[in-house]
């Protein structure tokens, strides 16, 4: 049958009185979707060819308009965001969400469908969430779209998470063996790092087509999906705090691509996410979603690595082919250290230091955001094109780097991520070699631009040791920031250039972190299954402030089990971390000798000496 391309950017249609920013009236003709259905019984198998079709949205049945839906639940307020074809004109606007009750369907919202995005979010507070409910999104015109909303799993020991990134326009087709996985792994929550989206000038039609390829484990469970650069239409994103930015390579910072579309990304993306902590858009307008997310016990914050950092160009020199990429094996790694290079950014260091201290109702702590902050490639693209440093990862600026390692260390977080097509897991140091928190990098879902950890110079004396990989071990990355190579997935003739998914096991009784790395086209379910070379991995919670003590305070002993404890220096007001002990006893550790103050649960000690180390 004949389709019709959708066409890019900045095509704009007259919808309702406003402009449909996202090519909305673009359909392909009537076609056969039956290779978007996922068939869990189907046998895994990598795609025939790797050739990049034409991006087209299918036109569906009118009670099909409802594309799919996604879900958060936090502190019992329940955002749910449906996601539909192009509307006809003359069809209804909106849209209702119903739940199963007594074997009836209550309806609990009407909501306006947004004319740009084609979208609605649906927020209802006081949600019960001590059981698992059956919702339905129903349009006037017939579609329905069913899924469950599930209980938050207080009650379970281990709480699961799927982290995955970088699904790549080379395949358009279905995501069978990803999907029939995660079924079988049963995660409690999704998240999706970014890049869901490689069509840059055609987000909307793409995320549907991340809709038809996940929504059928998107919407039983609640799932995070955050835009990176290829979603907002950037092959590298310095979001310089919202900008213009006037170079299509992006290296002066900000966005080139029109505010409007950045915030249809945005809203489509994240619009139910729980409230941003500060929802005051930066620069031009632009909309932002830092927040958090407690799911199980587990305390998420949920940032934006990407959206205050300096652009390199005209802060740094160019020392290589590109303004970001640096090639002199001369270079001073402490000349590019420049103060007026951001990261994250005052807002959101701002939100992780109030957030790390706030324990009620939490286990652990986990930071979710685009990006390793290390430079852990070497490899970028082939096997022979070495960078010696790559200023678009988030080792780079190495002073924003630090500070935002310590805001995690404070909160003994662990940090999932994804964007480099290379898995990694990095126990990362600010002064000493581990002494802040531990990562995992997720694989692409699908990209075959790959990238390799290869270091030319043997490891640093210490650390952790991976038997199954040579070149784990203490490393100084390419801009001189310490890290520790825990394991990594490195492309392979055989292994899809690395691609697959990682999954986390947060076990709340015993404190330990299980990760795992699965290829693609793997099935689980076999006994024969493996997961990459060096994984699974388990480390402990409090691996993750590893920063070895000068002293010690007198140990705590505490008559209820896991009480939250703080510790504040005395001598600069400086929360030192707070977290959830294990059990009623604990001896905190502390990294200068003088007087502290001690709290658990609350109650407070003062002037309470340290004890000098051994």
């Amino acid at each position: 049958m004949p389709t019709l391309t959708v066409h890019a950017w900045p095509l704009r249609v007259a919808v309702g009185g406003l402009l449909g920013l996202t090519t909305l009236l673009a359909y392909a003709a009537p076609a056969d979707t039956t290779e978007q259905v996922v068939n869990a019984e189907q046998s895994p198998k990598p795609p025939a060819k790797q050739k990049r079709e034409p991006l087209v949205i299918p036109k569906v049945d009118r009670d099909k308009v409802i594309c799919f839906c996604l879900y958060t639940v936090h502190h019992k307020i329940l955002k749910l965001s449906a996601q539909l074809y192009p509307l006809l004109e003359g069809e209804a606007r909106t849209l209702s969400l119903e739940v199963e009750r007594e074997g009836g369907w209550e309806k609990l919202q009407t909501k306006e469908i947004h004319p740009v995005g084609w979208m609605t979010t649906f927020r209802i507070e006081n949600w019960d969430d001590t059981r698992s409910w059956n919702y339905r999104v129903s349009h006037p015109g017939g579609a329905k779209y069913t899924g469950i909303i599930r209980k938050n799993p207080l009650d379970k020991d281990v709480i699961v998470v799927g982290n995955l990134s970088c699904n790549s326009n080379t395949d358009r087709g279905p995501r069978t063996d990803i999907i029939a996985n995660l079924k079988h792994q049963d995660p409690d929550l999704l998240f999706f790092a970014g890049d869901q989206s490689y069509d840059h000038k055609q987000h909307y039609a793409a995320w549907l087509l991340f809709g038809r390829q996940f929504g059928e484990i998107i919407k039983d469970r609640p799932t995070v999906t955050i835009p990176d650069d290829h979603d907002v239409g950037h092959p590298n994103l310095w979001g310089a705090a919202g900008k213009q930015s006037f170079r299509s390579d992006g290296a002066d910072g900000g966005y080139f691509m029109p505010v409007e579309y950045v915030n249809e990304v945005q809203q489509a993306q994240t619009s139910h996410l729980p409230d941003p902590f500060d929802p005051t858009p930066v620069l031009r307008g632009i909309s932002v979603y830092y927040t958090s997310l407690n799911v199980g016990g587990i305390d998420f914050a949920i940032i934006e690595d990407r959206k205050w950092k300096s652009g390199p160009l005209g802060i740094v020199p160019k020392m290589g082919p590109r303004p970001d990429h640096i090639n002199d094996p001369k270079f001073d790694r402490q000349s590019i250290n420049v103060p007026e290079a951001e990261l994250l950014g005052e807002r959101q260091l701002k939100f992780l230091r109030q957030w790390g201290q706030n324990w009620d109702g939490v286990t652990f702590k986990t930071v979710l955001s685009q990006s390793p902050f290390a430079n852990a490639a070497h490899l970028h693209g082939a096997e022979n094109n070495r960078l010696i440093a790559d200023l678009d990862s988030n080792g780079w600026p190495q002073h924003g780097r630090d500070a935002a390692l310590r805001e995690f260390r404070r909160c003994f977080a662990l940090h999932l991520c994804g964007d480099q097509h290379l898995a990694t897991v990095i126990h990362h140091g600010v002064n000493d070699w581990e002494d802040a928190g531990i990562s995992f990098a997720s694989p692409s879902i699908w990209n075959l631009y790959g990238r390799w950890w290869h270091p030319l110079d043997p490891a640093f004396p210490g650390g952790y040791r991976n038997p199954a990989l040579p070149f784990s071990g203490r490393y100084l990355d390419g801009l001189g920031n310490k890290i520790t190579m825990m394991a990594y997935a490195n492309p392979a003739p055989d292994n899809h250039k690395a691609t697959g998914y990682g999954l986390v096991r947060f076990n709340k009784k015993s404190r330990e972190i299980t990760l795992e790395c699965w290829p693609r086209f793997v099935d689980v379910t076999k006994p024969e299954a493996k997961q990459y070379t060096g994984w699974p991995l388990t480390v402990s919670q409090f691996d993750n402030y590893g920063r070895k003590p000068i002293a010690t305070l007198p140990q705590i002993v505490s008559e209820s089990p896991d009480p939250v404890v703080q510790i504040i220096d005395e001598q600069n007001g400086e929360i030192v971390y707070t977290v959830r002990i294990k059990g009623t006893t604990f001896t905190p550790k502390v990294f200068r000798a003088g007087s502290y103050t001690v709290r658990v649960d609350g109650r407070e000690t003062k002037n309470v000496q340290s004890i000098p180390g051994e």
